[in-house]
């Protein structure tokens, strides 16, 4: 800035006054159309041109170019990135001083109308006032300077009988606040834009995202005043919705560039605007976790880039895009991916995995399949489905040390419930949709955890039709305490599926061939398990007493947990998989029914 030029030179309040903010903002503008132009070229490459190249070429020519591409995307989403952080700094410096400009404007505009003079240094000449206490005259003017801590520097003792001391000592401490506080924006933000450059070369490696990630938290430090206290955490998903709709299109695009972690999990912002900034949180993330060297990071890490490898493959013919709507790697990690774009369609399915989800491989792979599988054949029913994978929680892990016991309470759950009843919330809010068609799927520990979000007022927001697979117990001991009405309560039950098979949470531990056997057992326990209908977390919802619609599903194979996990899989239980597809399209008065228990 003008009449600042770096460690031990002063900014002068004249020189502050002068500051040109307008130009600051408009060099922010610059950045931000480069950021634009950059994000626009790689959803080209994204969008168009690989998957053009993919539908159209064979061999190690097309893939040599598909890798170049590839490697292109990544390097516009890094310009968009680091171009979008350099444009909310020079905008929130310029919002800095300027809050700073009327502070000193406000003092100068009040000296002048008490006929003070501010002088160079900041020091303000104040006339003759008052009256002495002996002769009555008029006191002597005098001069008051700016002082460290504004406000504070009252002598002890008698009070100058003169009122223009105080005025003047009030100005020149504002006008020496001003100054400070200008000067130290200054210093903190030209620290971070001589950070903001690239490495050399034109690949963009795992350190350089580290070192995006680094350059993110400190501008989000840096201007949280400017945006950050604005972002609506408190709010309900509907006025979150309302909140991103009244903002100008620079605001959303520096949001988007600075809180991609905050947008992208906001429940009720449009899930475009949340795949968008999920993406390259998912970036920032990587970079993030590639700085560190345990192995929580290597294995969140892993996943991570399996999903980003899923994203930037593009749809292949048959199948819907995805959509990026959740990232983190808070506790055991947060993924949400959603398989068609759940605010354009009518029927919306959200499944909730259990025991033993984090964010690993196997979630990345088969627990994205289950979603995948789910939407691709509820497609077939009715092309306006779109289904979700939806890991919002920290699910119990078997072998996690004393976490392990987790499986067996219901904190989880309850806590998961929350946010499921969140996201749902945000779901409704968001689709295009008067009367969308919502169906909630729990699987294994997932059903508790859907069970818990039920039990807010009204049930879960939208909801028409939950779907049980394989569930220890949902929580309730009857269907129509679930508040969708038991006729749309639907409950998978697989003969051989163990956990199934799990006693009352009442009845302890178990001891099968002299063996102890509790929840986190291996072996079918219903030989001993008597007829009671009864499960780990309350009434069986397979049971005839419970009052669900039980469909037909494969027995799966016996002594093996193969059971547990195979309800989703169209080759190893079709019955299940269609009765599911079914249900998501809508016509789950269509499924076929079998006795419950």
């Amino acid at each position: 800035m003008s009449g600042w030029d770096g460690a031990g030179s002063t900014l002068t309040w004249a020189a502050l006054r002068e500051v040109k903010c307008a130009e600051l903002e408009e060099a922010a503008d610059g950045w931000g159309r480069t950021s634009n132009r950059a994000d626009a070229a790689r959803d080209r490459i994204e969008s168009r041109l690989l998957p053009g190249l993919r539908g159209t070429q064979k061999g190690e020519a097309a893939e040599a170019a598909t890798q170049r591409l590839r490697g292109l995307g990544t390097n516009f989403q890094y310009i968009y990135t680091e171009c979008g952080l350099l444009r909310t700094t020079l905008n929130s410096l310029a919002h800095e001083i300027k809050t700073q400009q009327r502070v000193l404007q406000r003092a100068l505009d009040e000296a002048a109308a008490l006929r003070f003079t501010v002088h160079a240094d900041g020091s303000v000449t104040y006339p003759a006032g008052g009256e002495g206490l002996v002769d009555g005259k008029p006191l002597p003017g005098g001069t008051a300077s700016g002082v460290p801590n504004p406000g504070m520097a009252a002598p002890s003792g008698l009070v100058a009988p003169n009122p223009n001391a105080g005025r003047a000592q009030d100005i020149a401490d504002r006008v020496a606040q001003a100054v400070r506080a200008a000067a130290d924006a200054d210093w903190r933000y030209a620290r971070i834009l001589r950070s903001l450059k690239a490495q050399e070369g034109l690949g963009v490696s795992a350190a350089t995202w580290t070192d995006a990630a680094s350059d993110a938290e400190a501008v989000r430090q840096a201007a949280r005043g400017y945006l950050k206290d604005a972002v609506p955490h408190d709010a309900s998903p509907a006025e979150r919705k309302a909140w991103w709709a009244g903002l100008t299109d620079e605001q959303r695009e520096e949001y988007l560039a600075v809180y991609p972690d905050q947008i992208g999990n906001l429940d009720g912002i449009p899930a475009l605007v949340r795949d968008a900034a999920n993406r390259d949180n998912l970036q920032l993330l990587i970079g993030k976790l590639e700085g560190r060297n345990d192995g929580d990071a290597e294995t969140k890490l892993a996943a991570l880039r399996e999903i980003d490898r899923q994203l930037r493959a593009g749809t292949k013919p048959g199948e819907p895009p995805m959509y990026l709507l959740g990232i983190g790697d808070q506790g055991n990690g947060r993924a949400i991916v959603s398989y068609g774009n759940p605010d354009a369609a009518r029927n919306v399915a959200a499944y909730v995995p259990g025991l033993n989800t984090s964010l690993d491989m196997e979630f990345a792979r088969g627990d994205l399949k289950r979603a995948r599988d789910t939407a691709m054949a509820a497609r077939e029913i009715d092309g306006e489905t779109a289904a979700i994978a939806w890991l919002g929680y920290d699910a119990p892990q078997l072998l996690d040390g004393m976490s392990s016991l987790d499986v067996a309470g219901t904190e989880r759950a309850e806590t998961g419930g929350r946010a499921f009843h969140g996201f749902m919330s945000g779901l409704a809010a968001s689709n295009d949709h008067d009367e969308p068609h919502m169906t909630a799927i729990g699987h294994s520990y997932g059903s508790r955890t859907v069970g818990a979000a039920t039990q807010y007022e009204g049930g879960i927001p939208e909801v028409d039709d939950i779907v049980f697979v394989g569930s220890p117990g949902v929580g309730v001991d009857r269907a129509e305490d679930l508040h969708v009405g038991k006729d749309h309560v639907f409950v998978g039950a697989a003969k051989n599926d163990v956990v199934t098979r799990l006693p009352s949470l009442g009845s302890g531990m178990l001891e099968v061939a002299g063996k102890p056997f509790g929840p986190m057992g291996e072996l079918a326990v219903d030989a001993v398990r008597g007829g009671d209908d009864d499960l780990w977390f309350g009434r069986n919802p397979a049971s005839e007493g419970f009052g669900a619609r039980r469909f037909v599903v494969d027995p799966g194979p016996p002594f093996s947990l193969d059971a547990h996990s195979q309800y989703f899989d169209p080759e190893l239980d079709t019955e299940s998989a269609d009765s599911i597809a079914m249900i998501v399209a809508g016509e789950g008065h269509k499924v076929k029914q079998e006795s419950a228990e």
